[in-house]
Parts: C-alpha cells; structure tokens; sequence
C-alpha cells in the first residue's frame, strides 16, 4: 500500500513541473513580442520628399505685416486734377408744361424768369410756344449738380400759380419744398358744401388765407378746389394741419387759436 501512494505522488509532481515550463515558454514569446515592438517604433520616418517648395514659399503668409496708422493721424491722399472735377456727362434737358391760364403771365414775367435760371443757375432755357412747354438744359457753365432740379421747381412753382418773387426762394434756399393736394383728398364735398369750404379757407378777402400764410411763413394758391403750399418741410405741416380743421367744418376762430399756440412755441424753438 505504500508503494501505490509514493506512484501517484511522483505523477503529480511531473505534471506541475511541465505546466511550469509551458508558462515559462508563454512569458519569454510574449517579452520578445514587446521588444520588437519597441524598437518598431524607435525607428525615425524620413520625411516625405515634395516638389512644390516654391509654391508653398508663393502662399507663405506674412508674420509681420505693414504697420497701421497711428491714432489721431489722418490719411492724407493727393488733390484731384482740375479735369477730375469737371462733369463729363451729356447735356439734361427739362421741360415742364404751362397751363393756358398762365401763358399770358409767364410772357410779362419772361424777363423775370429767364434771368435768375441763367444768371444764378447757369443753365439755357426757351419757350416752346407749339408744345406749351417751357425747355430748360445743362450747359457748360452749369456748375451745381442739382441745378437742373431746382431750375424745375421754379418754373413749375410758376405754372402752379405762385409769384416770381416767392419762387425765386426755392432757388436761393434748399429746404424748401412743394405740397399739393385737393379738397376731396380730405373730405368728399359737392356742391355748396365745396364752395363753402373754399369760402372757409380763403376768408374775407382772403384775410383766413393770408394768416395761415404770415402764421407758418409759407405761401398758399388756392386754384379751384388744388391747394398748393410753399415752404419748409415743418412749415408745410402747420398750414395743412390748419386748412385740414377748415374743410372739415371747424371755424375760424378755434383755427387762429391753434396758430397763435403753435406760432408761440416757434417763437420760443427759435430764442
């Protein structure tokens, strides 16, 4: 019985000693492993060789590039030409139709008209007696740009009705403007009804008409049932405001009330 024992013993023992071995075996292949991969990767890469060095060097971006203008020093740029500012563009040519009723006002006042576009404007002006259009054009000695335009105004603040003299202002001055409306804009009227309005904004003898005028400094026509005012953009307002109240039936009284208010409060703007 002993013998049998020592047996079983003695195989065990080999059978731990050959799993030691394979163990050792599986840890010496994996070292080597490693190692191969170390040196793998300790190898340097050449880099890769390329044949468009120059154009790389064409799309090098500046490091540093033009300084900027120092704070508070102003740009300075050399004077145009005397050619640069003359205009070579071809002559405009305007016209503008006459009414029949002030064909025989604009021939008294021809001198008066025909002055002011060459003198202050600069520009070439005629009657076109068969077209019932007055022509006016650009010329060499025409130096505003918007000469053309203001030259228009005039002449057609003439055919609205307006005096020369007040027309003249819309050549002088530049914030002055044209406004035109009709009474059926406000208020659909026919009959008395309209001839009263109109009775209503005119006045005795014009005297409603001629306060609206001093109170908002414009100039006011009355042609039929057109209403056509001259003046600046704010003054514009005031008087229409006020003809507006007189078509829609207010009276005259409670009109001059507001214009004596608004004609304060210009009064104080302007101190």
């Amino acid at each position: 019985m002993v013998v049998a024992h020592v047996e079983q013993n003695t195989s065990a023992t080999k059978n731990r000693r050959s799993m030691t071995r394979r163990k050792k075996a599986r840890t010496a292949a994996n070292t080597a492993q490693v190692d191969g991969d170390e040196e793998m990767s300790s190898e340097v890469i050449p880099p890769l060789k390329s044949n468009h060095t120059a154009k790389d060097d064409d799309l090098m971006i500046d490091i540093n590039p033009t300084p900027a203008l120092e704070a508070g020093s102003a740009p300075s740029f050399p004077a145009l030409p005397a050619s640069a500012t003359q205009s070579t563009l071809k002559s405009e040519t305007r016209r503008i139709p006459i009414p029949p009723h002030r064909m025989t006002p604009i021939k008294k006042d021809w001198i008066n008209i025909f002055s002011p576009l060459t003198e202050i404007l600069g520009l070439q002006v005629r009657m076109n007696v068969q077209r019932r259009c007055l022509e006016i054009r650009t010329s060499k000695a025409t130096t505003e740009i918007g000469a053309l335009q203001k030259g228009a105004d005039f002449v057609k603040a003439y055919a609205l009705g307006f005096d020369v003299n007040d027309a003249i202002a819309l050549l002088r001055m530049d914030d002055l403007y044209l406004d035109s409306f009709e009474i059926k804009d406000v208020k659909t009227l026919h009959g008395d009804h309209l001839s009263r309005a109109i009775g209503r904004i005119a006045g005795q003898d014009g005297k409603t008409k001629f306060t609206i005028e001093n109170t908002s400094r414009t100039r006011i026509v009355l042609a039929d049932t057109k209403i056509h005012i001259m003046g600046s953009f704010q003054n514009i307002k005031i008087a229409r405001d006020a003809i507006v109240s007189l078509i829609l039936g207010s009276p005259p009284g409670k009109v001059y009330a507001g214009l004596r208010t608004v004609s304060s409060r210009m009064k104080q703007r302007a101190l």
